[in-house]
């Protein structure tokens, strides 16, 4: 993978998490919070886990290896979940388009949560990142049907034809 395929990796996470927040903001506070009794409890706790997933990568590749995820009791409402995002989408665009050739290959150690140490190239830290919002986005998908609510595709090549198709 080359800085240009992951830039448009990164536009399509951006664009795919604007699509389930907007499909979220149907629910009702009551639906938002409800325990589905999935791998995270209800659609906040999914939503904060995948911003948390977003945020701690982004710390780790900056040097840092933070020892808890975001706590979505932090976040009461759709709005402050969005307000968060925010910020750390906006921090991980500034990183993404100042990536490299040379930097994509660099290894990155980092500590996990449980406190093990790992180390892999900054390129496939940065696809898994990407490949792990889109599995929590499909648990959101899910939960939104379970909630009888309308969910949005988030697929890469919808993501294409509403951006211009493919380009070689």
């Amino acid at each position: 993978m080359n800085k240009k395929d992951l830039r448009l990796l990164y536009e399509y996470n951006r664009w795919a998490n604007a699509r389930i927040l907007e499909a979220v903001s149907a629910l009702n506070a009551g639906q938002f919070n409800q325990d589905l009794a999935s791998s995270h409890r209800s659609v906040r706790d999914t939503l904060v886990h995948i911003m948390s997933g977003e945020w701690i990568w982004l710390r780790r590749w900056h040097g840092q290896s933070p020892k808890s995820m975001f706590d979505p009791a932090d976040f009461a409402s759709l709005a402050a979940l969005r307000a968060r995002w925010v910020e750390v989408e906006r921090e991980q665009m500034d990183f993404v388009h100042g990536v490299t050739e040379v930097s994509l290959k660099k290894v990155v150690a980092y500590e996990n949560l449980q406190g093990e140490t790992w180390r892999y190239p900054l390129k496939h830290m940065m696809e898994h990142l990407v490949n792990h919002s889109t599995y929590h986005r499909g648990q959101v998908t899910t939960m939104l049907r379970q909630l009888g609510a309308e969910p949005v595709a988030t697929d890469f090549l919808i993501f294409l034809d509403m951006h211009g198709g493919f380009k070689e």
